[in-house]
């Protein structure tokens, strides 16, 4: 039966591959995902917003009950609107508008800036990290933009999906026990064959934010139970991955010499999905792939300018690290797995694999505002900001976003004697294989099917790595 499904597996990402063990599914690859098609919001004065979905940032969510998202308008006003989902198009001169399902309106009931411990309303601007939908209601999370002197403790509400419900509000809520920098980010369900490995139904987090000493130097994922929010205080945050400033293992913020590493200042992380039947955690966001700057940017040095960064895409003040793409990290659960198990540090956990995610319109900046995860039809919804004039046809101020969609398929799983998943079977293989053999690390490499990672197995993986011949059940 092993066999058979491995078949089925191998030649396409299907649901039969969800009968594999977890720690055993695939991992996926760039040329899993395949471009769908994208649509519009609305670009006109919508009621109940001032301002529309002009300069929308985060706030973004999947509703499987109709089908729908959930989009924020404005960044002056960060108020929740529902849209239905049109026909996609590949066509960008021809994209539908998605028409509305609810109106926008504030979720958080006049509550956004309650983020201190006291529950007092802070001066500061404050920006919403995320939006879910999870067990029938909305989920969202909430952060101080420049919060220097760290101050904020609470991060976490919810509300009615009715986002003009009165009452229905509640929080703000505690996560966790670090600054809220680490958790007050997106969000996304954890598949349910992982949930009782990883300890519960849902992960959040947040990285690469301002005053990064408050944040993580890179993506950040950590297992809660939205259930608990408002029962428990703080509620548990279990660690998966997150790098804070001691361990800044993909490259340090404010390092100004070397280009291309996995986080410095041109990175932004703003979206995570984890989907169902695969073994990866996908983050999503912004890199910088020169070398990092901070300084005012530019085309051209602007007068009076104590620090120039040559930045075309960038010209206001802040970290630079032209040029930019849209960009994937892809992580391994069972890497995460061994941190919630306290085999590894949250810090030592890299990425198995990072790409540039392609979209067909390129705009200034290259943002994103999130990611939306549809688990029935394998689809990931992807917000680009301000892109509605990148368009063809498009005006020269239109700043809404566009959404892109991707399906999820083709996902293979590594043979079994890449016990790593990296796509090569080598001698990294052969030490995981022994600390499997050891009990230091999970079994995931069985590869006789006895039950048991042993010496046996470790010969396998050798033999597989001097003449490529991975032999298995």
């Amino acid at each position: 039966m092993r066999v058979v499904i491995l078949v089925f597996c191998c030649l396409g990402f299907c649901a039969v591959c969800d009968a594999l063990p977890a720690q055993q599914q695939p991992l996926v690859q760039s040329n899993n995902l395949t471009y769908l098609g994208a649509f519009r919001s609305p670009d006109n004065a919508v009621p109940g917003s001032q301002y529309g979905f002009s300069y929308a940032q985060t706030g973004f969510a999947f509703n499987p009950a109709n089908n729908s998202l959930f989009l924020n308008t404005h960044i002056y006003e960060q108020k929740t609107a529902e849209l239905n989902i049109p026909a996609l198009s590949t066509n960008l001169a021809s994209l539908a508008t998605a028409s509305i399902r609810q109106n926008p309106a504030d979720v958080t009931e006049g509550n956004l800036h309650n983020l201190l411990a006291g529950g007092a309303p802070e001066g500061a601007s404050v920006t919403m990290g995320g939006l879910f939908v999870y067990n029938n209601k909305l989920v969202g999370s909430a952060y101080i933009y420049y919060d220097a002197n760290q101050n904020a403790r609470l991060s976490h509400f919810t509300h009615s999906l009715n986002v003009s419900q009165t009452g229905s509000f509640r929080g703000m809520y505690q996560v966790g026990t670090l600054n809220p920098g680490f958790y007050a980010g997106t969000m996304a369900s954890v598949p349910a064959e992982w949930q009782p490995l990883l300890g519960g139904p849902a992960i959040t987090g947040l990285g690469s934010i301002a005053i990064i000493g408050r944040s993580s130097s890179g993506p950040a994922a950590f297992v809660f139970d939205p259930d608990r929010l408002g029962s428990t205080t703080p509620v548990p945050a279990t660690p998966l991955v997150y790098y804070d400033l001691n361990h800044a293992t993909l490259g340090t913020w404010d390092n100004v010499t070397v280009a291309g590493n996995d986080f410095n200042m041109g990175s932004a992380v703003t979206g995570v999905a984890f989907p169902g039947g695969t073994r990866s955690v996908l983050f999503f966001g912004r890199q910088g792939l020169g070398v990092p700057c901070y300084g005012e940017g530019g085309a051209t040095s602007p007068p009076g300018a104590v620090h120039w960064c040559y930045d075309p895409e960038l010209p206001s003040k802040g970290g630079h690290a032209y040029p930019y793409k849209y960009w994937v990290w892809a992580y391994d659960a069972v890497d995460l797995l061994a941190v919630k198990e306290g085999q590894r540090t949250p810090w030592s956990v890299v990425p198995y694999a990072r790409w540039e995610l392609p979209l067909p319109l390129q705009v200034n900046g290259h943002e994103l505002g999130g990611v939306a995860y549809d688990s029935q039809a394998q689809k990931i919804y992807v917000l680009q900001l301000y892109a509605g004039g990148s368009i063809p046809g498009g005006s020269t101020y239109d700043r809404t976003p566009i959404i892109h969609a991707f399906s999820i398929n083709n996902s293979t799983p590594p043979p079994r004697c890449d016990a790593n998943g990296d796509g090569s079977t080598n001698v990294v293989d052969v030490q995981l294989g022994i600390s499997m053999a050891m009990g230091i690390a999970s079994c995931t490499a069985d590869i006789n099917l006895d039950g048991q990672c042993s010496v046996v197995d470790v010969q396998r993986i050798v033999n597989a790595a001097v003449n490529g011949i991975c032999v298995s059940p």
